[in-house]
């Protein structure tokens, strides 16, 4: 009986620390440049999106830009939408793919890495909303006028695991939006 007590003690430990070494996934932060908790935490997946949603404080025109992490955690756009041409807008010589999707000009297929970026959060009606699984939190109703750095990092499968079962509460719940 003692030696399978032990035994099994022993197997626990090890998946702990197997556990504790394991990849497990990947974690976006946005936080606050200045310092204090993170705004929103997303766990992601290799390649999955998360897209910046604001409207351009010259034109007010909507913009999408849409992100990804690759395997170790950098972080690429990945396309940017918008109505129209507006100040600052347009076409890199060499990055991805001028198309129209209906009244909207894309460019797609830019997979052009930013690493971890600094963004600063815009007031009410610009609205900086982060679209990631169908939730949609707006940053400038939570923290207009804040400098934010999204960072990404990967994470071991303890983390994961953990955050699966007990969330951040600065992630969403998937489908719903934050309120401020």
């Amino acid at each position: 009986m003692m030696r399978t007590l032990m035994a099994a003690i022993g197997l626990a430990m090890l998946l702990l620390a197997a556990a504790r070494i394991l990849p497990g996934g990947l974690e976006l932060r946005i936080t606050p440049v200045k310092g204090g908790p993170p705004l929103l935490v997303l766990p992601l997946e290799p390649g999955e999106h998360f897209t910046v949603h604001y409207y351009h404080s010259v034109e007010n025109a909507p913009i999408w830009e849409t992100h990804s992490l690759d395997p170790s955690g950098r972080i690429f756009i990945e396309e940017e939408r918008y109505l129209k041409f507006g100040a600052g807008m347009g076409k890199m010589p060499g990055v991805g793919r001028m198309v129209t999707r209906g009244p909207y000009e894309v460019i797609e297929d830019m997979h052009m890495p930013t690493g971890d970026f600094v963004l600063r959060i815009g007031s009410g009606g610009v609205d900086h909303t982060i679209i990631w699984r169908g939730s949609r939190t707006n940053l400038s109703a939570r923290a207009p006028h804040v400098a934010v750095q999204f960072s990404a990092r990967r994470v071991s499968l303890l983390h994961y695991l953990w955050r699966h079962l007990f969330p951040h509460d600065a992630t969403p719940s998937i489908g719903n939006q934050i309120k401020s």
